[in-house]
C-alpha cells in the first residue's frame, strides 16, 4: 500500500517572515503591469510580479506560490519557459519571452462569489508543529477560509487579502478577487518526469522528448538524499495516509512506535502522493507551500498541493522518473 511507503516525507519546517506586500495592488494594476527590472522585485511582491506568474502558471511552468515576488521559483519558471519555447533563457524578462507569454490573453484575475462548501470546514483552530500530535486529529484541513482559497487559487494568503481589503473569507455569498490560474489546457501526458537534485525542480518530457511542464520543488536533503538514476511510478494516491515509520529517526520525532496521520491538505504529504520504485519515495503535495524549494524533505520531491495534482494528472503507472544532479537527463532514457 502506497501509504505504507510514505515514509522519508515529513518537511524540515523553515520559518519564514510574512511578506511586506507592495501598495497599489489591484486587479487594474495587475493587469496593466509590465515586467520589466524595475517593474520586479525580489524582495517585495509588485503588481507585475503577480502578472508574470499567473501567465506562467497557466502554461503548465509554475512559479509555486503566487505570491507577486520574482524570487527563485519565478525565475526558475521562466527559464524553463523560454527552454520550451527554444528561446534565450535568462533570469531577466526578453520580448521575445514575454510576447510568447502574452499569447494567453485573458484577463489576469477574476472574482469568485464565496460558497457554503468553502466555509463549511471543519478548520483546525492551529495546525500542530509536532507530527506525534496530528495523529488524533480526524482530517487534516485548512486552517482557516483564507488559507483554503489561498490554495485553491494558488495564491499566498497574504496576496488574496491585499486584493480584498475589508472582505470577510468566511462568510458564505462575499464576492472577492483572486487570480485566474485556469489553464486553458487540460495537463498534456508525460512520457518521462526529470527530477533535477541540484536545482531543486520537476520537469515533465512528452514522446518528442519536448518540455512540457516545470515545477519548483523541494528534493532530499544532505541527510536524507533522494535517490540517483531512473525509477518508474508504481501508484498514485489522491488524501493519502501518513504513516511515521520510526526506523526513520525523524529529527523532532521522539514516538518510537509507529503512527498514522489522517488525510487532508495540512497531512505532511498534503493532498497527492505519487509512489516510485525505490521504498519510502514518492512525488507528494506539502502543508507549507510558500517553503517549496525553501525547506528541504527528508528525501522525497515535495511540490504544492496544485503542482503535485497536475503532476499526478500527467503520469501514469510506469512512467520513468530520472533523477539527476543538473543538466539534461535525455541520454539516460
Amino acid at each position: 500500500m502506497a501509504a505504507m511507503r510514505i515514509a522519508f516525507a515529513v518537511a524540515l519546517v523553515v520559518l519564514t517572515a510574512a511578506p511586506v506586500l507592495a501598495a497599489g495592488m489591484d486587479a487594474a494594476s495587475i493587469a496593466s503591469a509590465e515586467p520589466s527590472k524595475k517593474g520586479l522585485s525580489r524582495e517585495k511582491p509588485t503588481p507585475a510580479g503577480v502578472r508574470l506568474q499567473v501567465l506562467l502558471d497557466r502554461a503548465h511552468f509554475s512559479p509555486g506560490e503566487i505570491d507577486g515576488k520574482f524570487g527563485e521559483n519565478a525565475r526558475k519558471a521562466l527559464r524553463a519557459f523560454a527552454e520550451a519555447r527554444q528561446l534565450p533563457s535568462s533570469d531577466e524578462m526578453t520580448d521575445d519571452v514575454w510576447k510568447a507569454l502574452q499569447a494567453d490573453g485573458r484577463p489576469l484575475t477574476t472574482t469568485y462569489t464565496v460558497t457554503d462548501r468553502d466555509v463549511a470546514g471543519p478548520f483546525l483552530h492551529k495546525l500542530p508543529s509536532k507530527m506525534e500530535a496530528m495523529k488524533d486529529i480526524p482530517h487534516l484541513g485548512y486552517t482557516s477560509p483564507r488559507e483554503e482559497l489561498a490554495e485553491k487559487f494558488h495564491m499566498s494568503e497574504q496576496l488574496l487579502t491585499t486584493l480584498n481589503p475589508g472582505r470577510h473569507f468566511d462568510r458564505a455569498g462575499e464576492t472577492i478577487t483572486v487570480v485566474d490560474t485556469s489553464g486553458q489546457d487540460a495537463p498534456a501526458k508525460a512520457d518521462r518526469v526529470e527530477i533535477d537534485k541540484a536545482r531543486q525542480s520537476v520537469k515533465l518530457y512528452d514522446k518528442s522528448n519536448a518540455l512540457i511542464g516545470f515545477y519548483p520543488a523541494s528534493v532530499g536533503s544532505e541527510e536524507k538524499p533522494s535517490p540517483s538514476g531512473t525509477l518508474k511510478v508504481t501508484e498514485i494516491d489522491p488524501n493519502p495516509i501518513y504513516r511515521y515509520n520510526p526506523a526513520y529517526h525523524f529529527k523532532g520525532v521522539r514516538s518510537r512506535r509507529p503512527f498514522t496521520i489522517r488525510p487532508g491538505p495540512n497531512n505532511p504529504v498534503g493532498t497527492m502522493w505519487i509512489n516510485l520504485s525505490a521504498d519510502g519515495y514518492g512525488i507528494h503535495g506539502t502543508p507549507s507551500p510558500q517553503n517549496i524549494s525553501k525547506a528541504q524533505s527528508h528525501g522525497c520531491v515535495r511540490l504544492t498541493n496544485w503542482d503535485a495534482e497536475r503532476v499526478a494528472a500527467s503520469v501514469a503507472k510506469g512512467t520513468p522518473v530520472v533523477f539527476t544532479d543538473g543538466g539534461s537527463s535525455t541520454a539516460s532514457r
